[in-house]
């Protein structure tokens, strides 16, 4: 049988707990209301160990802060803002009759960062000359050079910058009038010896050329072998509107390229419409020219030996595909390499 007066004191001693429960329950109510009519939850904020304030809220306040960090909120081409360490906070119970001051703490904090300014380097054969505000104005300047076939246009380059300082812009149009360099026109003097002189007025290596536009074969006294296995896309003479003075070998980007004998190299480097250019200096003063190469793998001073690989095919300079140009000068007269080669 159920005792019925232990139910009883079970149900007195649920009633008494339920009623302390109501009672606590009402109490904790009564005091955080009280304390809420007087306090209100906020947060401190402190930087880098200094406490600048309060704010309501720590998420508005802080996505304020990274979009000035990430951008400088657009402002005078500023790429990004770096600051040294981002705001701790901390939540408080705060006096109604307290201010929160988030925009002060704000200008704090932006105030001790490092602004970052994004612009354009317009570079002449390495050396900085002018500075545009955007990607599209270099652009612009190279593209312009480029349809005014400038002689330079294969020493001008482009180069994305970030300073601390903002430099001072230039327009469009001022750059391509300062850099734009007009083609000299070579002269073409006939001379007793059956040989043509061609000169130029860009001091670039070979632009006084003497060629031998004859069929006369030149004795070299020493043997050469072709350094590279190609089609030839252009012969060495007379093609109109100037004159070859080599023979060009079209390969493959990156085709190994093969000294035609022993040798020095005197000229390992970057040359106007050569491109990348390598010379090696032989006996008897035969020099081999090779042009154009996507990479050099000599430099000037190292002794060479027939059929080392020095160069690699490739397309710089003034050219319109991947290929080698070789050319073979004895004295500085340059011979159509097919009287011995290929």
């Amino acid at each position: 049988m159920f005792n019925i007066s232990r139910i009883k004191k079970g149900i007195i001693h649920l009633r008494i707990g339920l009623k302390l429960i109501i009672l606590v329950s009402i109490a904790t109510v009564l005091i955080v209301g009280a304390i809420l009519i007087f306090y209100k939850p906020t947060y401190t904020v402190s930087y880098n160990g200094e406490f600048l304030g309060y704010t309501n809220s720590k998420g508005d306040l802080q996505a304020k802060i990274n979009d000035y960090v990430t951008d400088g909120n657009g402002e005078n081409n500023i790429a990004f803002v770096q600051i040294s360490s981002m705001p701790q906070y901390e939540m408080c119970l705060l006096k109604r009759e307290v201010v929160t001051n988030d925009e002060e703490i704000y200008n704090k904090i932006i105030q001790s960062g490092v602004s970052y300014y994004k612009y354009y380097t317009i570079m002449l054969d390495g050396e900085e000359k002018y500075y545009v505000a955007t990607q599209d104005e270099a652009q612009s300047i190279i593209n312009q050079l480029k349809e005014k076939d400038s002689n330079n246009i294969d020493k001008i380059a482009t180069v994305e910058k970030y300073n601390t300082s903002l430099v001072e812009f230039a327009n469009v149009d001022t750059c391509v009038s300062e850099l734009y360099e007009e083609k000299p026109k070579p002269v073409v003097v006939k001379t007793n010896n059956n040989k043509t002189n061609i000169k130029s007025s860009n001091g670039a290596i070979g632009s006084s050329k003497n060629v031998n536009n004859t069929s006369k074969k030149v004795d070299l006294g020493i043997s050469l072998i072709e350094p590279i296995n190609g089609r030839i896309s252009c012969r060495f003479g007379n093609q109109g509107s100037y004159y070859h003075t080599g023979l060009d070998i079209a390969s493959p980007n990156g085709t190994p390229i093969k000294a035609a004998a022993n040798g020095t190299v005197t000229y390992a480097g970057y040359h106007y419409s050569y491109g990348n250019l390598l010379i090696i200096t032989h006996a008897n003063g035969v020099q081999t020219y090779y042009a154009h190469c996507s990479k050099l793998y000599v430099s000037v001073g190292t002794s060479i030996s027939q059929g080392q690989t020095i160069a690699a095919v490739g397309s710089t300079g003034n050219s319109t595909g991947n290929h080698l140009h070789l050319e073979i000068r004895v004295n500085g007269t340059a011979q159509n390499p097919q009287n011995y080669l290929y």
